[in-house]
């Protein structure tokens, strides 16, 4: 399985870090955080050191709710969102792509959730993320 890359918690992934590694994906990155000021400037981001993954991840809350977490590896960055159950039939009722569909309905289960992971390379990449953030914050 392929690991993030921000390891060494003594190096915060300020801009220069991002640039360095996600080289050409660095507009991407920006772009994705700037539609997270824009569209929805309730979300809190920040970035964590979580010793039990070793690495940085970027956190995205609204209120105490988690909306996503991203990990960043080379030349590419990650979102993954966590449902419950009750989230199933909006997700398969959704025009998602059928991969993610299967990712939730096949995934594993961590007690009751289940995860969808979106890898993000392009642009055009964030529409997932986008629709995803849209359901997890329609699910009360």
């Amino acid at each position: 399985m392929e690991k993030p890359c921000l390891k060494d918690s003594n190096i915060y992934p300020d801009d220069d870090v991002l640039s360095q590694t996600l080289g050409k994906v660095k507009p991407v990155w920006d772009g994705f955080t700037g539609f997270i000021r824009e569209a929805h400037p309730a979300y809190v981001t920040e970035w964590r050191y979580y010793k039990d993954g070793w690495s940085w991840l970027f956190k995205v809350t609204l209120k105490k709710n988690t909306i996503c977490w991203v990990s960043v590896f080379p030349g590419k960055f990650k979102t993954t969102f966590y449902f419950g159950d009750k989230a199933e039939p909006v997700i398969v009722a959704s025009p998602l792509g059928q991969e993610y569909k299967d990712m939730f309905l096949n995934g594993k289960r961590y007690g009751k959730i289940r995860a969808i992971t979106v890898e993000i390379r392009k642009s055009r990449d964030l529409d997932t993320t986008k629709f995803l953030m849209d359901i997890k914050e329609g699910l009360k």
